[in-house]
């Protein structure tokens, strides 16, 4: 999910720029969902499988935050 923001974060910049928009566009609104539609699967990951392979999880785990914030970077790199 995260991977699909950044692919609509950087779509959207592609297509009508880096200009910042009075009001929030269908892009925005489509990246607040995915990134909130992934708290749920990342909450249940962590509580199924945290305690049973510790080191795997977190690894997985970091891979997700990273994916995060390399989703959110195009928006705060180009002030959106």
């Amino acid at each position: 999910m995260s991977l699909t923001a950044l692919a609509v974060v950087l779509g959207h910049i592609a297509i009508y720029g880096a200009a910042r928009e009075a009001d929030e566009g269908a892009a925005a609104h489509i990246w607040q969902l995915l990134m909130a539609g992934q708290l749920p699967v990342v909450a249940f990951f962590a509580i199924k499988w945290l305690p049973r392979a510790p080191k795997a999880a977190l690894g997985v785990l970091a891979l997700q935050a990273g994916a995060v914030l390399v989703s959110m970077a195009p928006v705060f790199y180009f002030n959106l």
